[in-house]
């Protein structure tokens, strides 16, 4: 019964939109309205400014550390793979958006910083070189979760396999919209809101 509540009740943290309540009172926008149209960080500092879009990040990476830490702690690895997914899962589709959300890369880092982070240490370096590279967020995204997901397949345990399949596969699907732009080099590249 435990685990049912850790896990049900990551997926409602998880659901939390900072996004939209950041941008919402620190310059008064509806951030599904501008930009992307994204509660992430990227859109977010884009339309409400790089403080926004920090504080944005920093919780979006919290609420999916925060459940898997704790139920790693206080039950299982398992039950805080489950608890992770639910956090991320919670985010991308947020019940008080409409079951709407944001991409998952930022919760799926925070889950991820706590259960492998080893795959956090393989991931980041491949997305900030591509980033730096490429400005495109999109690609750093994508390509950093590809790379965190391939070292968890090949060197972690089952429970963390699974969860990195699992995320890496929504993260895509999240980013189906990118990708489509970045096939047809229409997807803009990250410039901070002067």
């Amino acid at each position: 019964m435990r685990s049912v509540i850790f896990i049900i009740s990551a997926y409602f943290m998880g659901s939390i939109p900072f996004g939209y309540i950041i941008a919402s009172m620190s310059s008064g926008i509806d951030v599904r309205k501008v930009g992307s149209g994204n509660i992430g960080a990227t859109n977010v500092t884009r339309t409400a400014g790089p403080l926004a879009g920090i504080l944005t990040m920093i919780l979006d990476v919290f609420k999916g550390a925060f459940p898997a830490f704790l139920a790693l702690k206080s039950i299982s690895l398992e039950v805080a793979c489950a608890a992770g997914f639910a956090a991320f899962l919670g985010h991308i589709t947020s019940p008080y958006m409409g079951f709407r959300g944001g991409k998952g890369v930022a919760t799926a880092l925070g889950v991820t910083v706590v259960l492998a982070p080893k795959v956090f240490i393989a991931a980041v370096p491949v997305g900030l070189f591509l980033f730096f590279i490429t400005r495109k967020v999109s690609v750093a995204s994508l390509t950093g979760s590809l790379a965190g997901a391939i070292y968890a397949v090949v060197l972690l345990p089952l429970p963390v396999k699974l969860l990195a399949v699992a995320m890496v596969i929504l993260i895509f699907v999240r980013h189906r919209s990118n990708i489509k732009r970045l096939l047809s080099g229409e997807e803009p590249s990250f410039h901070l809101k002067r």
